[in-house]
């Protein structure tokens, strides 16, 4: 399950797609009544998302957040690993984030394989979804 901080990144960054092309920027107070989302909360995750490089800001009466990358660069998967950290369901299984379970032996584990298909399942279809192939869903 993602967080509730991915999700609303991920409505906050939907959300400023459909400006994008209007060249202007969006404050964060619109983004949270539009979207229904917590102001404070949605602040912290707008200034990550700007020290991650996918959104810029600027300060003043013409300010707001806009996009920094194109909306068919940014990737769910890493969008998640960004805002969640492993996308994997399991540590044994995790790509990025790999960390043994100190309960099991992996070379006889009946779990992990399972798992494993499960997370090439899930990173092809995050992997294969950016912000801009999700506003023509």
């Amino acid at each position: 399950m993602i967080s509730k901080k991915c999700k609303y990144a991920i409505k906050a960054l939907l959300y400023l797609t459909d400006f994008q092309e209007d060249d202007r920027s969006i404050f964060s107070t619109e983004i949270a009544e539009k979207e229904n989302i917590p102001q404070k909360f949605l602040e912290t995750i707008l200034r990550e998302l700007r020290n991650f490089q996918i959104l810029q800001s600027r300060r003043g009466k013409t300010g707001g957040y806009r996009l920094n990358k194109q909306p068919n660069e940014i990737k769910l998967t890493d969008l998640m690993r960004m805002m969640d950290g492993p996308i994997a369901l399991l540590p044994c299984v995790s790509l990025n984030y790999y960390a043994s379970c100190e309960e099991c032996n992996e070379k006889t584990c009946t779990i992990k394989p399972v798992f494993e298909k499960v997370r090439d399942q899930t990173l092809s279809i995050l992997g294969n979804t950016t912000i801009e192939s999700m506003r023509h869903n």
